[in-house]
């Protein structure tokens, strides 16, 4: 783990890093996936979403009163300029001592890279089971932030789903990977941007793919 700098000496060196999460157990975290709500503003019913944003004081997670979601057209063409309500993330999965760790790991690396105490939360479900899941129907893109972090929690009976960043858009990328169970991605969005492939199933049937994707600061329609 990083060791953390006061703000004052923040030296931000990071355009990404990929970590091993080996001292956290992310599946006790799956259970949570299976009762997602499904994501409104996304034609095909294949994208399960919740969305919580956590103010992070002395090493603690203070969960913030409910804010809505908010990407100019800039950085979201598909999606941008509209205010979109997501549930709140479970109760029962903010306790988990775990869960509460991953922000925390997440936290170390955006105080090299921002002023703000606030990370934004987003569980999300992209499933297979109807044709193709696409975790990045925008596109290649930023999400507007200074930090953004993608963790595999869970891949289940899928193909595809291949995580790659950008220095610019027409150019090839500089990362390609498929992100493991227990492998957090740390990017700087004001360097790189990012895209996930599209997933399939390997069999008829269903096959998902559960994400948490975090952002420093969030992306609320409060800071438009």
């Amino acid at each position: 783990m990083l060791s953390t700098p006061k703000k004052q000496d923040r030296n931000c060196t990071i355009s990404y890093i990929l970590e091993r999460l080996n001292t956290l157990d992310l599946t006790q975290l799956i259970p949570f996936f299976a009762d997602l709500p499904i994501d409104p503003y996304l034609e095909g019913n294949y994208r399960f979403r919740r969305l919580s944003h956590f103010r992070i004081s002395d090493r603690r997670v203070v969960q913030l009163p409910h804010i809505a979601m908010f990407q100019s057209k800039t950085h979201n063409p598909l999606l941008g300029n509209v205010v979109r309500e997501y549930a709140e993330l479970d109760p029962e999965l903010i306790k988990c001592p775990d869960f509460q760790a991953l922000i925390l790991e997440f936290f170390e690396f955006c105080q090299r890279c921002s002023p703000s105490d606030e990370v934004g939360v987003h569980q999300i479900r992209i499933t297979a089971d109807q044709g193709v899941g696409n975790p990045a129907p925008e596109g290649i893109h930023r999400d507007g932030v200074d930090i953004i972090g993608i963790v595999c929690v869970n891949r289940d009976g899928v193909a595809g789903g291949e995580t790659h960043l950008y220095e610019s858009k027409d150019r090839s990328p500089v990362f390609t990977k498929v992100l493991n169970p227990g492998e957090l991605l740390v990017v700087n969005d004001q360097q790189l941007f990012h895209f996930t492939t599209p997933i399939h199933a390997r069999s008829p049937g269903a096959g998902v793919r559960d994400v948490f994707v975090f952002t420093c600061p969030g992306l609320s329609a409060s800071s438009r």
